[in-house]
């Protein structure tokens, strides 16, 4: 295993597309030039997995044309065969993608169906079946609508899209994926310093309670949290019509830090976006993977000639909605590989200057508590065998946590220098999970509920040297794990599992 995150072997990729657990496989389509690492000449790649951590690639799934270009969308499986393009006993998969006219400025929906469990796809020859007349209307979110507590409603299919540069997330109903009709509409509200991408829409319990509440996740870009490109959640109602949230957030300007750090991000990092969750599993195996990039410089990024490829995703990631403070948030489970123990600490005393050094693995899992005692915060230096390093600080006084990937941004673009921060409550233990894939890291703090991706300079053999600031620190807990070839443990367990439950 050459990466614990999911990159095509050649070419370009970005935003997820079409997340779905079907035949006991997850899969996973990306946008995609199959002709070179530029954006451009869009598709969707494709490829498979059993457990989430190793993929199998396949074939270009839905290729573009002289007439469009294939832009983000979903896929479902039509059941009850709503479209005809299958039967009941042999079910259609349906993507629903936005056509990039390649003659006019011009975006719209269209479908394309797959009769051999998602390998080989016909485009709809009735395309678009929703068209808004609008040069920024994309990213269909396709669910399907089973009726509120009374069922009056019956079921139907609901699409999820934008307007984006309006900063609207719209909504649709249907009964066959064909023909469509306009029910509401969402924002503009929070953040809305770029344009809104990639919708979601998914319902979570709340966890220690029998309430069920409606997550809506919206991407942008510029204006996130981070710089550049973001992802901000509401957290409400839906009734099958209209997205109510539980808490009315007033549209904030990129220039308003304050007010974008009020709003629910996420991620705080620089790296997380156009994030969306797969259909077909269970609602409490919610499952996401996001593209790991930025708008601001994802198209400089430098490229391996002997590897020519641009782009690479998230780990997947479990959510669950938890109470913090009084209201819901998203916490975020990481899927990774096995492991195999590769060192441990415990209760040992971090003087200044000496600080606590240790090897830790390029690839795998870092967990620790640490004690401030009467230091003002921590200094976490992770620095490999090349010189790039990064820093992971924790401020008392402030209560954030800061990456600090400005020594491992050599031979990157320009911008992406930089320093990330995210609030934390305040703790005199501070305690954190890093996932290390030498050109990325993942924090997870706050018990999932706060999460910070990057990514980084290679960090090759990296060392890792504790420090405290202003005073002496405990290392309560340090347990280093390295990354193990083969199957993922707990995304092959899920695969069981949501096999099980949807039979």
């Amino acid at each position: 295993m050459n990466s614990l995150h999911f990159s095509p072997r050649r070419n370009w990729m970005n935003d997820p597309n079409g997340l779905l657990f079907h035949g006991g496989r997850y899969h996973l389509y990306f946008q995609y030039n199959p002709l070179g690492v530029g954006h451009g000449n869009l598709s969707w790649g494709h490829a498979s997995s059993k457990d989430l951590v190793v993929w199998e690639e396949h074939p270009v799934a839905i290729r573009f044309d002289d007439d469009e270009e294939i832009f983000s969308g979903s896929i479902v499986v039509d059941a009850e065969n709503t479209t005809g393009f299958g039967s009941v006993e042999a079910p259609a998969l349906v993507a629903c993608y936005t056509s990039e006219s390649k003659h006019a400025a011009h975006q719209a929906q269209s479908l394309a169906y797959s009769l051999d469990g998602g390998l080989s796809w016909t485009k709809h020859a009735g395309n678009p079946v929703l068209d808004r007349r609008s040069t920024d209307f994309r990213d269909p979110k396709i669910i399907r609508w089973d009726g509120g507590p009374e069922g009056a409603e019956g079921s139907y299919w609901v699409m999820v899209a934008v307007e984006a540069k309006q900063q609207e997330v719209v909504l649709y109903r249907s009964d066959d994926l064909l023909s469509w009709t306009y029910l509401s509409s969402f924002g503009p509200a929070g953040a809305v310093g770029g344009v809104w991408e990639c919708p979601d829409i998914f319902p979570l319990r709340l966890e220690g309670t029998d309430e069920v509440r409606w997550v809506l996740l919206v991407s942008l870009w510029p204006g996130g949290i981070a710089g550049g490109s973001g992802t901000q959640y509401f957290v409400g109602g839906f009734d099958g019509r209209t997205f109510t949230p539980d808490v009315h957030r007033e549209p904030v300007e990129v220039s308003d830090e304050a007010g974008l750090a009020g709003l629910d991000w996420f991620d705080y990092g620089r790296d997380c976006y156009a994030g969306v969750t797969f259909a077909g599993l269970p609602d409490d195996q919610r499952t996401l993977i996001a593209w790991m990039g930025n708008w601001e410089y994802a198209k400089q990024m430098p490229v391996d000639a002997e590897a020519p490829r641009r782009g690479s995703m998230t780990l997947a990631r479990r959510l669950s909605l938890t109470t913090v403070d009084g209201r819901p948030r998203l916490r975020q489970s990481p899927v990774g590989p096995a492991l195999t123990p590769s060192g441990h600490a415990e209760d040992v005393v971090v003087t200044e200057p000496e600080g606590f050094s240790t090897p830790v693995p390029s690839r795998g899992r870092i967990d620790l508590a640490i004690a401030l005692q009467e230091a003002e915060g921590v200094s976490l230096r992770l620095e490999g065998d090349e010189g790039h390093a990064v820093v992971i600080g924790y401020d008392r006084a402030t209560a954030e946590l800061s990456c600090d990937r400005r020594e491992a941004a050599v031979g990157y673009p320009e911008g992406f220098a930089s320093v990330q921060r995210m609030p934390l409550e305040t703790t005199p233990t501070l305690e954190l999970t890093l996932w290390l894939d030498e050109e990325s890291i993942e924090i997870f703090a706050a018990g999932g509920t706060r999460v910070l991706t990057d990514l980084i300079g290679p960090l090759r053999s990296p060392d890792l040297r504790v420090t405290g600031i202003d005073g002496a620190v405990s290392l309560v807990r340090l347990s280093t794990r390295a990354a193990c070839d083969g199957e993922g443990e707990r995304g092959a367990e899920t695969a069981r599992t949501a096999e099980t439950m949807l039979r």
